[in-house]
C-alpha cells in the first residue's frame, strides 16, 4: 500500500486541490474555467424585433413579438424582458394610432362613395367642373337640378344651351359670421344680390321663376381653408337657355346709371329692421334714411335725364313720384311713435305708382314686364299690404 506523497513545505495551495461544488455533468452556467470572465445570457431576439417592428412598421405584428419574446425570457435563461415589456406597450399604442388612422381614411372614402351613390342615374350634360374653377358668366347644370345641394356637382356647359344655373360672381369670401340665425349668412346673402343686380342690372327682364342662389363656406369648411362664395342666377323650374347677363356694357349710360340707381332702393326696401315698429322705432328711423338717401341718388339720375332736350315726359313724371316718395320717408324719419311710422311708410309706398314707373321704362328701352315682388292686386300702386321688396333669397351654405 502506496502512502500519498507529503505536502511541499510553504504556504501554497492545499493537495489535492477541492473539487468543485457543481457534481453534474458539463460546465456549470455562469462559469468559466479559471483565467476567463462569465459570459451573460444571450439577447432574445424576439424582445428586440418587437420594439423596431412596432415601432417602424407594422405594429400589431409588434405586439405577437413582444408577447413571444416575455415566454421566452420566462422559461429559459435569455435577455431582454423588459425590453419586451416595453416592444409590447409602444407597439399596442401605435397600433391604436393606426386603427384611428385607417378608420378616418376608410370613412372619409364611404362617404365619397356614399355621395356618388346619390346621383340620380340620368346622364348631366356638361364638362364635370370643380365649383371652384368656376367664374362669373359660366352656365352649368347639376344632377336633378338640385342647386339646393350644400356642394353640388357643377357641369359646365355653354350658355346657349339649356343649363341650371349661371354665376353672377366668384370671389373669396370674408370671415363667416358666428351668429347666423337658420344657417343663412347675411352678408353673403347681400353680397350675392349685389352682384346679380351688376350682372344682371334690369331686374324687370330675368324670368319670373328665376333665383338667386349662393354658395358660402360653412364654419366646418371654413376651418378647412374654404374661402370661395360662388354667385348664382338659379333657373330649375323651367328649361332656360342662353345668357342673362345684362351689365353696364351692355347698355347706354343713362340706363345703367337709372337702373344702378333703382337697384339700390330695390335693394335697401328689401331690408327694413326684423323687429316690430314699436319694438325698435329707432331702427326704423334709421332705415328710413336710408331710403330716402337711395331715392336721393335716383333723383339726381332722373334730373340728369330730364335736362336733356329729347327727354320723354315720362322722365319728369318718374322724378315727382321719387320726389314725393321721399318727403314722405324724410317724415317717416322724424316720426315720434311707431302709429306715425306707420302711416308715413304706408304714404311713401302709395307715392311710388308701378305703373308710372312701367311707363318710364318703356320710354327708356328697359323692360316692362313687372316682376312678381311688385305686382299689385288692384290698381298698380304699391299699397301697404304689399311692401316692395324681394323675396328672400335661396340660400346654400
Amino acid at each position: 500500500m502506496s502512502t500519498p506523497p507529503s505536502p511541499p513545505p510553504g504556504d501554497g495551495p492545499s493537495w489535492p486541490p477541492p473539487q468543485p461544488p457543481y457534481a453534474g455533468r458539463g460546465p456549470q452556467p455562469g462559469w468559466a474555467p479559471p483565467g476567463l470572465a462569465p459570459q451573460p445570457p444571450p439577447l432574445n431576439g424576439f424582445a428586440l424585433a418587437s420594439l423596431l417592428v412596432g415601432l417602424l412598421c407594422f405594429p400589431p405584428l409588434g405586439i405577437v413579438f413582444g408577447i413571444v419574446a416575455l415566454v421566452q425570457t420566462a422559461g429559459k435563461r435569455q435577455a431582454g424582458r423588459v425590453l419586451a415589456i416595453v416592444g409590447l406597450v409602444v407597439s399596442v399604442v401605435m397600433t391604436g394610432v393606426l386603427v384611428l388612422t385607417v378608420d378616418r381614411a376608410v370613412s372619409a372614402v364611404v362617404r365619397e362613395f356614399e355621395g356618388l351613390g346619390e346621383l340620380p342615374e340620368l346622364e348631366v350634360d356638361g364638362v364635370l367642373t370643380d365649383m371652384d374653377a368656376l367664374r362669373a358668366g359660366d352656365c352649368f347644370n347639376v344632377p336633378g337640378g338640385e342647386l339646393f345641394d350644400e356642394r353640388p356637382l357643377t357641369y359646365k356647359v355653354d350658355c346657349s344651351q339649356v343649363h341650371h344655373g349661371e354665376v353672377t360672381a366668384s370671389r373669396t369670401a370674408g370671415a363667416p359670421d358666428t351668429s347666423l340665425m337658420g344657417g343663412t349668412d347675411r352678408a353673403a346673402e347681400d353680397a350675392c344680390w349685389k352682384a346679380q343686380d351688376e350682372y344682371a342690372m334690369d331686374t324687370w327682364a330675368l324670368p319670373e321663376y328665376a333665383e338667386m342662389f349662393y354658395y358660402a363656406p360653412s364654419a366646418e369648411s371654413w376651418s378647412e381653408g374654404d374661402r370661395l362664395l360662388l354667385c348664382v342666377i338659379g333657373t330649375t323650374e323651367e328649361e332656360w337657355s342662353g345668357s342673362l347677363r345684362q351689365d353696364a356694357g351692355m347698355l347706354k349710360p343713362g340706363q345703367a346709371a337709372f337702373l344702378r340707381a333703382a337697384n339700390a332702393v330695390e335693394f335697401v326696401m328689401s331690408r327694413p329692421p326684423e323687429e316690430d315698429v314699436a319694438d325698435a322705432l329707432g331702427k326704423y328711423q334709421a332705415w328710413a334714411r336710408e331710403v330716402n338717401a337711395a331715392l336721393g341718388e335716383e333723383a339726381t339720375v332722373l334730373q340728369q335725364e330730364a335736362s336733356r332736350p329729347d327727354a320723354v315726359p315720362a322722365v319728369a313724371v318718374q322724378l315727382k313720384a321719387v320726389e314725393a316718395a321721399r318727403a314722405e320717408w324724410q317724415a317717416a324719419a322724424r316720426a315720434r311713435t311707431a302709429a306715425e311710422f306707420d302711416r308715413q311708410w304706408d304714404r311713401a309706398l302709395r307715392a311710388l305708382s308701378v305703373e308710372t314707373e312701367k311707363a318710364f321704362r318703356g320710354a327708356f328701352g328697359l323692360s316692362t314686364q313687372v316682376p312678381p315682388w311688385l305686382e299689385e292686386p288692384g290698381e298698380g300702386t304699391q299699397t301697404p299690404s304689399h311692401k316692395p321688396g324681394r323675396e328672400p333669397a335661396s340660400a346654400s351654405v
